[in-house]
């Protein structure tokens, strides 16, 4: 029985010796292209790209945004949360210099959904977004107005205590 043993043993270590250590060496090709090198892109100073995220947390990522006069600025607003627009919508509302926020929400929600929380025709609005749910984006392109600062808020019932911030419009620099 001992024998068998040995030999099981044996013929075990032959076979792991027998399989390891042929390591294949893998040769990496590099590739060369001949030609012009891709510069990159330069982003125009009259262009602007701007990423706003909001949660079901009802907060925005950003209480504060910088643009300069006449620069074409690109939002992006994100919901990061999960809850469905009839629960948790979000959007981003520009409003013009002197509309009160308070006012402003109360008859945004009696605007309701159909109106996408915009009231009046959107008279007192520089520019907004639709209002998005859980996982979902939107974007608006606007040219920024003239410079000074403006209130930004989200206008779904209940959200603009907290989701709301400035947005500064400064003078051009040379």
């Amino acid at each position: 029985m001992k024998f068998f043993k040995y030999i099981f043993v044996f013929t075990a270590i032959s076979f792991m010796v027998s399989c390891g250590g042929g390591e294949e060496k893998k040769e990496e090709k590099k590739s060369v292209k001949i030609g012009l090198t891709k510069t990159p892109k330069k982003e125009s100073s009259n262009t602007i790209n701007i990423g706003l995220t909001g949660n079901d947390l009802m907060q925005f990522d950003k209480k504060e945004i910088r643009v300069k006069v006449g620069q074409e600025v690109t939002l992006t607003l994100r919901h990061t949360g999960k809850m469905e627009i009839l629960v948790m919508g979000h959007n981003f509302v520009l409003l013009k210099k002197g509309v009160e926020i308070p006012a402003f929400s109360i008859e945004a929600a009696a605007a309701g959904a159909t109106k996408d929380y915009i009231p009046n025709d959107g008279k007192d609005v520089i520019v907004h977004t639709k209002t998005i749910g859980g996982g979902q984006s939107t974007s608006i392109t606007f040219t920024a107005p003239p410079a000074g600062t403006y209130d930004f808020m989200c206008s779904f019932p209940g959200h603009s205590g907290t989701m709301q911030g400035k947005f500064i419009v400064e003078e051009l620099t040379e």
